[in-house]
């Protein structure tokens, strides 16, 4: 199988396929990014839920830890459930130093403290399963509404993108690679590639976005916008037209980007969130009031059609592929 998430066809036929769930529980499904455990308040006989999600980084990161907990984080933002523990698992190669797993650590309990959340509990461990340090950090919350997976966008929905897709990768590649752009790019362009990290939370974005109509969220994380647009539409069970021209990306990720010979649009966007909506104009209007960066790129269609227009040139949009920045960082 490809390096990075196992395709969709591969997830529907060795997992989906085979995943048994108990009573009115809901399955997994193709972008999710959550579980849910449904219950009845017996007391006040109304329904509750907890909610869980789960993000490993699997590449090369000096900040693994403040990665895995954003991570984890924001898939439970996107169904507007705030964290309320997280816990870890940390697996170190064999050659690791102390001095490894301290700074995981120290950068893992930063992260939830600036999330309003806290490190639960976990597991460590020294393995020759790994070749370096592999952070996985599982988020759990809880929901005093009545709560559904379910994508409720509908076609005609239109699409709204906030910030810029590529923040987490291009972040990641300045931290890891910054002496190699440095032989093309001068050092100042690497020093704000690597404040992106600020941009990385959806806390703001998701509350102003629930708050004003929002029918889905989905973070734009491994695969980029474009497997995030597929996401999405698969939820819904559409179709979609997205206009490339109107997807924002910053200069620092263009250039860097191209520096690695990597497409942008496929490379991980962590800080972005992708929502579905009514009214487009007015998630926009709402979310700028917020100081958010906002702007429509699209809308949901009627049947399973899923096109990207640039300019003159129309293309369909492929199954999720594997993140570009493998490329790179393994």
């Amino acid at each position: 199988m490809r390096i990075g998430k196992v395709t969709e066809n591969v997830l529907k036929r060795s997992v989906f396929k085979l995943h048994k769930v108990k009573n009115d529980q809901e399955s997994a499904a193709v972008g999710t990014d959550c579980a849910v455990f449904a219950y009845r308040e017996e007391q006040e006989n109304e329904k509750r839920a907890i909610l869980s999600s789960v993000c490993p980084i699997t590449v090369k990161s000096t900040y693994a830890g403040r990665y895995a907990v954003m991570g984890a984080v924001n898939n439970l933002l996107c169904k507007n459930v705030h964290t309320d523990m997280v816990t870890l698992s940390i697996l170190l190669p064999a050659n690791a130093e102390e001095a490894v797993l301290k700074q995981i650590m120290k950068d893992a309990d930063h992260q939830c403290k600036v999330c309003d959340t806290y490190i639960a509990g976990g597991h460590t461990e020294v393995t020759t399963a790994v070749t370096r340090p592999l952070v996985t950090a599982t988020a759990t919350g809880h929901s005093n509404e009545d709560f559904t997976l379910t994508n409720d966008a509908e076609a005609a929905d239109e699409l709204v993108l906030t910030k810029w897709i590529g923040l987490e990768g291009t972040c990641m590649l300045a931290e890891e690679e910054g002496d190699e752009i440095c032989s093309r790019y001068p050092a100042h362009m690497v020093q704000e590639a690597r404040k992106f990290v600020n941009y990385l939370s959806l806390a703001s974005e998701a509350a102003v976005a629930a708050k004003s109509g929002a029918r889905a969220m989905h973070d734009v994380s491994g695969g980029g916008i474009y497997a995030a647009l597929w996401e999405i539409a698969e939820g819904a069970g559409t179709g979609l037209e997205v206009d490339l021209k109107k997807i924002p990306v910053k200069q620092e990720t263009i250039e860097i980007a191209e520096f690695f010979e990597l497409n942008p649009y496929q490379m991980l966007s962590g800080g972005s969130l992708l929502i579905a909506v009514e009214n487009g104009k007015e998630m926009v209007r709402c979310l700028q009031n917020a100081e958010i960066p906002a702007v429509v790129i699209g809308k949901l269609t009627e049947g399973k059609d899923r096109i990207l227009i640039n300019e003159e040139e129309t293309r369909y949009l492929e199954m999720p592929q594997a993140d570009e920045i493998h490329k790179v960082l393994g």
